[in-house]
């Protein structure tokens, strides 16, 4: 079996900003693969979220604070040079797209076809033709068309997915994995430094799974034997990362 790698997030932010990703490459699968009515979903979910929640306040002042860093030269970056140059470009983009007017997804709420499909869609079994004759047109059309449009619905939000990638890309680049060990199935740590981020990779063989909680300080791993569900007594090793 594979390698599995679980990450918990130590501040509401970041968890936001991981369910927007999480979404973000379910959007990129159904771009590449004709998944019928189920590419809506997470195309709604982020309707949601966007509507919900103006996250564009909070990414400008996170894409701000990187710009700074990487524009000071008296810090050092644990990158290569062409890896900083990269940055700063992306980023840069990243603040330009941040700043134009419209909210994120706020012209597809303006579309008749996708906010039909939406309320239906959100009821149990509603995806007969009866209840969803145009879903059933459209589902009809040839896949590279369908392909098209559902491009063009998701550019609507690349303003917030963009930086958002970038910026966890940023985190996860803060930290190597160490090698550590749970005793007991238990290992807890805590940092001088504010976190933002846990990662544990494990080897899916070992048959359990990490549950891990925590704050931006310190932070507790307890490992759970998948099979009989209930917490490990064995000595887990595993490989962690604290980013900040």
């Amino acid at each position: 079996m594979n390698e599995l790698v679980f990450e918990q997030p130590l501040n509401e932010k970041v968890r936001n900003y991981l369910r927007l990703e999480h979404l973000a490459r379910q959007l990129d699968t159904h771009l590449h693969e004709d998944h019928q009515q189920r590419c809506f979903f997470p195309l709604f979910s982020l309707c949601e979220l966007a509507e919900r929640c103006d996250f564009r306040g909070e990414l400008l002042k996170d894409v701000d604070k990187l710009l700074g860093q990487f524009n000071d030269t008296t810090v050092q970056q644990p990158m290569s040079s062409h890896q900083q140059a990269f940055f700063l470009e992306q980023l840069s983009l990243a603040r330009e797209q941040l700043q134009q007017p419209d909210r994120p997804g706020i012209q597809l709420k303006q579309n008749r076809f996708i906010a039909t499909v939406r309320q239906k869609l959100n009821l149990n079994g509603a995806c007969c033709n009866f209840d969803l004759p145009q879903l059933h047109f459209w589902l009809a059309k040839p896949w590279m068309e369908r392909q098209q449009e559902y491009q063009q619905w998701v550019e609507h939000f690349h303003c917030l997915l963009h930086p958002i990638t970038l910026l966890l890309q940023l985190t996860r680049m803060s930290s190597d994995y160490q090698q550590a060990i749970a005793h007991a199935g238990f290992y807890h740590d805590s940092s001088p430094n504010n976190l933002s981020l846990v990662r544990v990779k494990l080897n899916a063989a070992d048959g359990c799974y990490p549950t891990i909680s925590g704050h931006r300080n310190r932070f507790a791993i307890h490992f759970v034997q998948f099979e009989q569900q209930k917490h490990s007594q064995q000595t887990v090793k595993f490989l962690l990362a604290t980013c900040s």
